[in-house]
């Protein structure tokens, strides 16, 4: 491991990378030359091992559902998608049943990848240096090629949305007409329009991946305390449940936030100006 803080830091955000070097198969520092085509396994792992957990669960609940008397995690389910439900209701407009299961999935899915920062910062990493893994990182959401990923997908479905139901020629005047309705400030609308369309991407990927690194930065800083001072651990320690406890209001407000915006962006690429 890690000889000093900084090493250790920096040990800690460094994701497990495989790529192609010479057409062999190279991992880690062998990557660093590999440039766009480099793979950070480990947030490939973690989140799509969590989107299988996610449809196994929320399938096995609903194979057993039943009109009885729930059980717990039957009542904890359907108190999600009832949220999730009321959500899309109370912000969604127009009429889509995409949205509903796709507002479901992301609130989850988010929210799943965000839990994982609850997990003690050494625990994996020093599992997977047993196995002979050098690094790894368990937290997809601090990964920003995750977060932009995901939001870069809602992109799409926003532009998609936007020609389907407005068409070519609507979503075009839609780019250039607004906000002023003058042909000669077609050019300026369009720069300003696009400029106002891409950035909606950005800043939900952004948001996401600055947050959850931020915390886990914290708990990688908490976890240093842990020396040979007695004193310090101690604190170390409440320290960390404390920043764990508000922590868990964050990851759960990043999902949400995620989700909402999401919700409204795609309630907006259906409106018919």
């Amino acid at each position: 491991m890690a000889a000093n803080p900084q090493e250790y830091i920096v040990h800690h955000l460094q994701n497990a990378q495989m790529c192609m070097v010479d057409g062999n198969v190279a991992f880690n520092h062998a990557c660093h030359e590999a440039g766009f085509w480099t793979w950070n396994i480990d947030s490939l792992l973690f989140s799509v091992g969590l989107g299988i957990f996610f449809l196994w669960l929320f399938r096995r609940v609903g194979v057993k559902a039943t009109t009885g008397v729930p059980g717990k995690l039957q009542c904890f389910i359907e108190m999600i998608v009832e949220f999730v439900d009321t959500s899309v209701k109370e912000s969604f407009h127009g009429k889509n049943k995409l949205i509903a299961p796709l507002a479901l999935t992301i609130f989850v899915w988010v929210f799943l990848m965000n839990l994982m920062d609850l997990i003690p910062v050494d625990l994996l990493p020093l599992a997977a240096s047993a196995a002979g893994a050098d690094y790894l990182k368990v937290v997809p959401s601090t990964d920003l090629n995750i977060t932009l990923a995901m939001s870069f997908s809602v992109f799409l479905l926003m532009v998609f949305y936007s020609i389907k139901v407005k068409g070519v020629s609507g979503f075009a005047k839609e780019l250039t007409l607004q906000p002023f309705n003058n042909k000669l400030m077609i050019p300026f609308n369009f720069l300003l329009e696009t400029v106002s369309l891409l950035s909606k991407p950005v800043s939900l990927g952004l948001r996401l991946f600055g947050n959850m690194y931020a915390g886990e930065l914290i708990f990688i800083l908490i976890a240093l305390m842990y020396t040979g001072n007695a004193a310090i651990g101690a604190l170390g320690g409440v320290a960390q449940i404390a920043w764990a406890i508000f922590h868990i209001l964050v990851i759960t407000l990043q999902a949400f936030i995620f989700m909402m915006l999401t919700i409204v962006y795609l309630s907006m690429a259906h409106e018919d100006h």
